[in-house]
């Protein structure tokens, strides 16, 4: 039986036999015991299913994997200990050294130096682009070492939207991969998959686990992609450390995330214990409700700061206004997520004072949970960027990243309108 978004928020991943335990369970093992050494070596041999080592996979972590693949619509997904990690194997399990990829520039500064500072050491070249250029534009950057298209379902923190049906299509017409970063959006509010994207990413800090209690990423494979088609040999040759297996040949469709756990996460061993596991899929279970109060309340946040004289400018894609707001209706016609940015005007003096005089929202560094927050992004998530990236980034001086809690949206608009008055005097 199929179910909607909001049951498989609550009930997919774990479904308890006779007398079992309802909630999901924490198996807190490094290890699990076999009958005989012929299973264990099939599981060595990837010829049976199970569990070899915790270092791999777990049987709680699995549940909120399931939960998640079901959830964005894949054939399969693997849960990692942040999202930068999950940005990284899902680029290394297509790529070596000598090959490029191009991504959007307006995406999280961690994952611009993780892009362009790491990856270029490793022999990976990125080639950034920005909305604003031609598919011709796009299409020059190719060449026949690019392996894949990437950007954020919404940018953070410059909130632009991505057309991912046109960046599906460009990476399509060259036998590539679209990779999407869907933190912001989470499964609930879009699907990349629906429109076009081969493998999803996410932060599952932010608004996954909602409570800023464990951090975590994960990569979900749509299971679409033909990855036979001439360019990507170490999914369509023999994996020798395997003895031999070809992961097309012998997985299907989930030959990329098959290949992503069992040599990329044996080999970098960043699976979350099962108490991360556990703790997530107790935020993935309100995530449905979460989100809908999330975009409720930024809407009406930017409404306020929109019609305030001390505001020079604000960005939310759900605003008419937004140069993304027909982006918007297409790809989050249910919510454009909590996070508004917006600047005061007098610059960054007048954004710290504002920030400083906040009672309600806190100073973090950090986005996308249940509580009100607020940062200023050039000088500190983005402060390793140059003023030429920050730019590309679209990252101004002034911008004050808000991310909106599910709190009494009366009650956040009321110490916005404080913290203004203190501006001014």
């Amino acid at each position: 039986m199929a179910f909607k978004k909001e049951t498989n928020c609550v009930q997919a991943g774990y479904t308890p036999e006779n007398g079992e335990p309802r909630v999901l369970p924490i198996y807190q093992s490094t290890t699990y015991k076999y009958d005989s050494s012929e299973h264990l070596g099939k599981l060595f041999d990837l010829e049976a299913p199970g569990h070899m080592y915790s270092r791999i996979s777990n049987p709680t972590v699995s549940s909120v994997e399931e939960k998640i693949n079901v959830l964005e619509g894949g054939v399969g997904a693997l849960c990692t200990t942040s999202g930068q990690a999950a940005n990284l194997l899902a680029i290394l399990n297509i790529t070596s050294t000598g090959d490029n990829f191009v991504s959007l520039s307006s995406i999280y500064g961690g994952t611009i130096n993780l892009f362009a500072v790491t990856l270029k050491r490793l022999g990976i070249e990125v080639r950034f682009i920005t909305p604003e250029m031609t598919d011709e534009e796009v299409e020059g950057l190719f060449d026949d070492r690019t392996r894949l298209v990437f950007g954020e379902t919404i940018a953070n923190p410059a909130l632009d939207v991505l057309d991912i049906e046109k960046y599906a299509k460009l990476a399509h017409k060259h036998n590539i991969p679209l990779v999407v970063d869907n933190t912001f959006a989470t499964p609930v509010l879009c699907t990349p998959i629906s429109f076009g994207a081969d493998i999803v990413v996410h932060s599952t800090t932010k608004y996954m686990d909602g409570q800023a209690t464990v951090v975590g990423g994960v990569i979900v494979d749509s299971g679409n992609f033909d990855w036979t088609c001439g360019k990507f040999p170490e999914l369509c040759e023999p994996d020798e450390s395997y003895h031999g297996v070809v992961y097309t040949r012998d997985f299907g469709k989930a030959a990329y995330i098959t290949k992503a756990r069992v040599q990329l996460m044996r080999d970098f061993g960043v699976l979350p214990p099962a108490i991360s596991a556990f703790l997530l899929n107790a935020g993935l279970t309100t995530l449905h409700l979460r989100m809908e109060r999330h975009s409720e309340n930024a809407l009406k946040v930017a409404k306020y700061l929109e019609a305030n004289d001390m505001i020079s400018w604000v960005n939310y894609p759900g605003l008419e206004s937004s140069k993304d707001y027909e982006l918007c209706k297409k790809y989050l016609p249910n919510g454009a997520s909590g996070v508004i940015s917006f600047g005061i005007k007098g610059g960054r003096e007048a954004a710290t004072k504002f920030m400083d005089s906040l009672k309600l929202a806190a100073i973090v560094v950090h986005v996308a949970d249940a509580r009100t927050c607020v940062l200023h992004p050039a000088s500190t998530t983005h402060r390793q960027l140059t003023d030429e990236q920050l730019v590309a980034a679209g990252i101004s001086a002034d911008l004050i990243r808000m991310s909106i809690g599910i709190e009494n949206v009366d009650d956040i608009i009321e110490d916005i309108k404080q913290a203004l008055d203190k501006v001014q005097k």
